[in-house]
Parts: C-alpha cells; sequence; structure tokens
C-alpha cells in the first residue's frame, strides 16, 4: 500500500534520529493502527489505510525540520499538504486525539479549523484510541495510565496538561466508541503490542 509504505517511511526520515523516543511511540501507534484496521467492521480499504496512514504520521510536526507554529498536528499537517499527501492522512494527522482542544489553548484554533476539515468517524476515533493507549516507550496503557503519566511529565500548569484535562472527557469517549464498536475490535484493542526500548532518553513527548 504506497500511502503506508510512504507515511512509515516519511515518518522514519524525520523522527527515529532527532526523536528516538518519540519514534519508539509512533511505531507501536502503527502496530496498533494495523491490528485494529484488520478488525474494524463497516470499514472500506481507504478507511483501513487512511487510518494506519496518520498512525505513522501523526507525530511528524515535533521535527525541528517542520517546526512553525509549535503544536505538532498543525505543522505536521501543513507540510503534508506541501508535498502532496492525501488530503485525508493530512486532515486526520491535523486533527489527532481531540487537537483542537489544544490548538484552541494555543491560540491556533481558527487556522486548525480553518485549514483542515475534522473527520467525526470511526477512523478518526480509532486513532485516538491507538494513540491514548499507547505510552511514550511504547508500551500499551489504559486511557487514565496515558493520561497521568503526561501529566506527571509536564507539570502543573503546562498547556499539554491543560489540554488533557479539558479534553479528557472527548478523549476517553472516542476510545469507547472504538471498544464497544464490534466484538472483533475489542479483541485486537486487548492485544498487547510490545516494542523494545532501541534507545536513550530523549525529550517530552505527547
Amino acid at each position: 500500500m504506497p500511502i503506508i509504505d510512504d507515511a512509515r517511511v516519511l515518518a522514519q526520515e524525520l523522527l527515529a534520529d532527532e526523536w528516538p523516543r518519540r519514534w519508539r511511540h509512533v511505531v507501536a501507534v502503527a502496530e496498533r493502527a494495523e491490528s485494529l484496521a484488520e478488525s474494524l467492521a463497516a470499514t472500506t480499504r481507504d478507511d483501513r489505510r487512511a487510518l494506519v496512514g496518520a498512525a505513522w504520521l501523526h507525530d511528524i510536526g515535533y521535527s525541528a525540520a517542520l517546526a512553525d507554529t509549535g503544536f505538532h498536528p498543525l505543522d505536521g499537517a501543513r507540510h503534508l499538504r506541501r508535498i502532496g499527501f492525501d488530503p485525508r492522512v493530512t486532515a486526520l494527522v491535523a486533527h489527532h486525539s481531540c487537537a483542537e482542544a489544544e490548538a484552541k489553548l494555543r491560540g491556533l484554533g481558527a487556522e486548525l479549523r480553518s485549514e483542515f476539515p475534522r473527520e467525526r468517524t470511526i477512523v478518526a476515533d480509532a486513532l485516538c484510541m491507538c494513540d491514548f493507549t499507547t505510552g511514550p516507550d511504547g508500551e500499551p496503557l489504559s486511557v487514565t495510565e496515558r493520561l497521568d503519566e503526561i501529566r506527571a511529565r509536564y507539570g502543573d500548569g503546562h498547556v499539554v496538561t491543560r489540554f488533557s484535562e479539558i479534553a479528557e472527557g472527548d478523549l476517553r469517549a472516542a476510545v469507547a466508541r472504538v471498544t464497544t464498536h464490534p466484538d472483533a475490535v475489542a479483541a485486537a484493542v486487548k492485544k498487547t503490542i510490545e516494542v523494545q526500548p532501541m534507545y536513550g532518553r530523549s525529550r517530552p513527548s505527547r
């Protein structure tokens, strides 16, 4: 699948060396998305391809080469748009994991909404679930554990911590919609995906 292959190569080029810890997270999110995509009921091949492609690319905006606003969903999506990447995958990256809530805190909500349409489907929910049930080193976590580790890493008052508090209800709802979708999805969600540490510690990540 060219979209998935292109997404994986691009993400590796932008993250693996500069953000090794982030790269471990991305690999695990993409692996979880692959497993989940095979089980999602009532989705098309294009849906599954979009989910996995966006999973590979969701954090590329952390790359220093792409830094513009400092808000990784928007910076990553703008780069994808510049290079002509698939528009649906690009929009999923822009809005992944309730990004609009954090964009508003950063004064970027209007830009995000005007530049990229927000998809409200099981595919968008699945991307959120894969991200928010995967820890910074690729370890599987519950949503509660993921929120707790984000808040511990960033600390009180940080914009990411504030985002996690404001968006918690929506994040949990997205995960719930996926885990209660079909029985096959519930089975896939429970599958443990292990990613062995390959690199040392790096900068904080979400």
